[in-house]
């Protein structure tokens, strides 16, 4: 098949490129260029020039064409914004999941239309199936699997997919790249979020939402402990960063409309652990799970997984009910629900209350700014 494949100058995109080749396909190679590469404030170490030396120079040793194509405008439209609204809003979100419903099988596929039949990336998980029966399976290696990030894909752009790590652990793909003597075969993982990449998330915060000063409270008593430079810096769970004096103190709620951020001590985190929380609306892959059906869900990115229920909660949402509850469930948040090894979408997680979410979206808004 004539491929389009994703490369990001890492070594799980070039295993997966060379691997293409191997089977015999005729694969071109995309850089897509997102809109921060080109950002004169630099808001840290941002090396996107180092990983397209190592993209050129995989696609050099491999004899495969390599297009650069510049993407900041979809980027900041479909995935940007959305993530500062949300952030404004006081909600936590997981831009990521975004980046590759909108953009790479998006946007990309967009701009490429029918030239290719296929876009392959260097994701970690598998394909089952075809049309109606197709199905998003968990990667072998449960560190690496990446089902998290491509939950809010539909059976289209998944018809349209290549994922060519998925039966492959990690050691293993390092091991391929070692014999092919890849150029990027030594690289580190990547680390970050999608469109910042190792750019310092703090930083872009300061930059496009500002700062402005609010309360540290203690939960239950209402003792004021200090002070943080806004509530969009913090999320629900989150340790890091507080400053605090006699911790560990964990975020144990955000009240945007009086820019306030409340944390309880370790010794009290138990009371704040939920095990039964709301989503919505859903976004399932194969349609809904049937009501009441053991399951298991991710809150975050990552191996671990939790047993649950989820039931219809009325109004597009789900009731969710975990078998063993977790501090750091944020409004805004991703849950990604499994069939077994089986991913059968995502729903965003709700505030506790109607009223919760208006006093959210009614909070004043911290200054904005704009590179475009």
């Amino acid at each position: 098949m004539k491929v389009a494949v994703l490369l990001s100058g890492g070594v799980d995109s070039s295993v997966a490129l060379r691997l293409l080749q191997e089977q015999g396909h005729r694969p071109t190679a995309f850089y897509l260029k997102v809109w921060l590469a080109d950002d004169p404030l630099r808001f840290g170490d941002c090396p996107w020039e180092e990983d397209l030396r190592f993209a050129e120079a995989v696609c050099r040793g491999l004899g495969v064409p390599l297009e650069v194509l510049p993407m900041q405008k979809e980027y900041r439209e479909r995935v940007v914004d959305y993530a500062l609204e949300e952030l404004r809003a006081g909600f936590t979100p997981s831009p990521d999941l975004f980046c590759n419903q909108r953009i790479k099988f998006g946007a990309f596929l967009e701009r490429i239309g029918t030239g290719f039949q296929r876009v392959a990336t260097g994701h970690y998980a598998r394909l089952e199936g075809q049309g109606p029966d197709l199905c998003l399976l968990a990667s072998p290696d449960p560190v690496k699997d990446q089902t998290y990030f491509l939950a809010h894909l539909d059976r289209e752009q998944l018809g349209r997919a290549l994922f060519p790590l998925g039966d492959l652990t990690k050691p293993q793909v390092r091991e391929l790249a070692r014999a092919w003597d890849l150029p990027t075969q030594s690289r580190p993982d990547s680390q970050g979020i999608c469109f910042l990449g190792r750019i310092d998330y703090r930083g872009f915060l300061r930059y496009f939402l500002g700062r402005q000063a609010g309360p540290i409270v203690e939960l239950g008593s209402g003792r004021i402990l200090g002070e943080h430079p806004g509530h969009w810096f913090f999320t629900i769970g989150q340790r890091a960063g507080l400053g605090l004096a006699g911790g560990p103190w964990y975020v144990a709620a955000k009240e945007p409309l009086g820019n306030t951020v409340r944390v309880t001590h370790r010794l009290h985190l138990a009371d704040e652990v939920r095990d039964r929380y709301r989503v919505g609306p859903g976004h399932w892959i194969g349609g809904p799970p049937l009501p009441g059906r053991p399951l298991a869900v991710k809150l975050r990115h990552g191996p671990a997984r939790i047993p649950a229920a989820v039931c219809p909660a009325g109004e597009g949402s789900w009731e969710v009910s975990l078998e063993r509850g977790d501090p750091g469930i944020a409004p805004g948040q991703f849950t990604v629900f499994y069939d077994g090894e089986t991913c059968l979408g995502c729903a965003r997680v709700l505030p506790e209350s109607a009223e919760a979410a208006r006093t959210s979206r009614a909070s004043p808004r911290p200054a904005s700014r704009s590179l475009v």
